[in-house]
């Protein structure tokens, strides 16, 4: 927590009202002289209270400057900022010599955003709206005669309120340079929120992400949001707004706040135009909430890379030791072939050790990045190839793989690592089908063209995604209810099919949904 401001301005061109002011936020011992004053003011305003009240714990002990005009008390507030001690509130007259007050806070404005203004004044000559049209929301209005202890509420209110901005304001500020993993950030994200959200006067805020073609990643959410609004419409009018980078704006009930491709969206309890102080707090936690989050992303990659490095370095250890013993495999069996041995069987070794041969380089290419060398792929050959290899895993008898798809299906890229990317995908399905003991298990795969792209759906009747690792489904070593799995298989399809320069997503419906796209030239 930081030290407490509770620093305040008077600005009133009558000394009366500034010392009265003062007097009621800093009270002094009564004497016989402030009596006379007590009188006077009684007399002028038609105060029949006493101007002094007890002082009671839950008051602040207050500090107080004193301009005469509007000039001296820009001045002042200047002198405060190069300080660092700036006013929490100012009280301002409205109307006053030279600049009147609402001159006066269009000025202070343009160097202190922050403070709280409040109008004391005998005069309504200026609307609220006009008055908050011209010096910001973040204003008060208090018509003259007042009580003292009138004057010590909307003094503590008013400094409770801008504390309690500066320290949200602070915690927002240091979240971009704490170092969390993503886990860990959204706890702190969700917690930073939710206490926005309250300055907010909602229950319910949600960050999400949107790529440049408007597909949408929730982050995290707050509240019921999620079943107030609906995404797809949701998106839309984020469309619509088109908001620029760095842009707060408010649409009836909905705040819309983004930093690059993230956003924040608020559902507000009633409609109402938002604090300028707030809408500026929101676009600051959008800010430092889409750097921590893009740090997050950043050092999760860099442990996953770090991590897939010792792999390779082991891989290529094995696979330097194994590299003989499987090309003695095809050696015995073309021996097998001579001595007159030929069957089946000779050929599913010939093929399993073909295939170990190949998992080993596409593993290896997976962890230098090589780019893909491009031939033309028959899809439909491949896929046929990855069912009869599927078929040969343990309790896949059981489970119906068929494939739909028209002949003729012709992609370029490398026939083994596309291989590799069904497979990986058929296998996946099958397993999770074996494990969870799903009635009628079955396993569909279908192609078509859609534009100048090749279109892959490779679906099941399993249990589906886990919502949890939705997001992360295609990070390494990202795996969960899945026996003896590594987290790599999806990853490894992932980057094979951005290398074709294809796309791949996943949705649930009625089980899991694995969707690509290749470009057909």
């Amino acid at each position: 927590m930081n030290e407490v401001n509770t620093s305040v301005l008077v600005i009133d061109d009558e000394e009366m009202v500034r010392d009265n002011i003062e007097d009621i936020l800093i009270p002094r011992n009564q004497s016989e002289e402030q009596e006379d004053i007590d009188n006077a003011f009684d007399v002028l305003f038609g105060n029949t209270k006493p101007l002094l009240l007890t002082r009671t714990p839950s008051i602040p002990v207050f500090t107080v400057d004193k301009a005469s005009n509007g000039m001296d008390g820009l001045k002042k507030v200047q002198k405060a900022i190069e300080n660092g001690t700036p006013y929490a509130v100012i009280f301002l007259d409205m109307r006053m010599p030279g600049w009147n007050g609402l001159e006066t806070a269009i000025e202070i404005r343009k160097v202190d955003a922050k403070a709280e203004i409040i109008f004391i004044t005998a005069y309504s000559d200026r609307s609220i709206d006009e008055i908050v049209d011209q010096a910001g929301q973040n204003v008060g209005y208090h018509c003259k005669p007042y009580a003292p202890e009138e004057i010590i509420q909307l003094a503590t209110k008013a400094c409770t309120d801008y504390n309690k901005l500066r320290n949200l304001e602070k915690l927002i500020e240091s979240i971009a340079n704490i170092g969390l993993n993503k886990n860990q950030l959204n706890s702190l994200l969700k917690n930073i929120l939710e206490q926005l959200a309250g300055s907010l006067d909602t229950t319910m805020a949600l960050i999400g992400k949107l790529d440049k073609d408007l597909n949408y990643e929730k982050i995290l959410s707050i509240g019921a949001i999620e079943e107030r609004i609906n995404i797809d419409e949701l998106t839309a009018r984020v469309k619509a707004a088109d908001l620029e980078k760095d842009e707060v704006c408010q649409l009836d009930e909905l705040v819309l706040a983004r930093m690059e491709n993230y956003y924040v969206f608020a559902l507000l309890q009633k409609v109402e135009k938002l604090k300028t102080e707030k809408m500026y707090l929101l676009k600051l936690f959008v800010q430092n909430a889409a750097h921590a989050i893009r740090n997050a992303e950043l050092n999760d990659k860099l442990i996953q890379k770090e991590k897939l490095s010792a792999v390779g370095q082991v891989i290529g250890m094995v696979m330097h030791d194994l590299r003989t013993p499987i090309k003695n495999i095809k050696f015995m069996t073309d021996m097998m072939r001579e001595e007159g041995a030929e069957n089946d069987l000779i050929d599913m070794i010939d093929q399993s050790a073909e295939q170990a041969s190949d998992i080993f380089e596409d593993f290896l290419d997976f962890i230098k990045e090589i780019p893909v060398q491009k031939k033309p792929v028959d899809i439909n050959k491949i896929t046929l190839e990855a069912i009869d290899q599927a078929k040969c895993i343990e309790g896949c008898g059981c489970i119906s793989i068929q494939a739909y798809m028209p002949d003729g299906l012709i992609v370029p890229g490398d026939e083994s690592k596309l291989r590799r990317v069904i497979s990986n995908l058929v296998n996946n399905a099958a397993d999770v089908l074996f494990d969870h003991k799903v009635q009628n298990p079955f396993v569909h795969i279908s192609g078509w063209v859609e534009e100048k792209n090749l279109m892959l759906a490779i679906c099941d009747n399993g249990p589906g995604i886990p919502q949890d690792i939705m997001g992360t489904l295609f990070d390494p070593f990202v795996t969960k209810n899945k026996k003896n799995g590594t987290g790599l298989g999806l990853a490894i399809v992932k980057q094979y099919v951005s290398a074709h320069g294809g796309k791949i997503a996943v949705s649930n419906n009625k089980g899991a949904v694995f969707t690509i796209s290749l470009p057909l030239a």
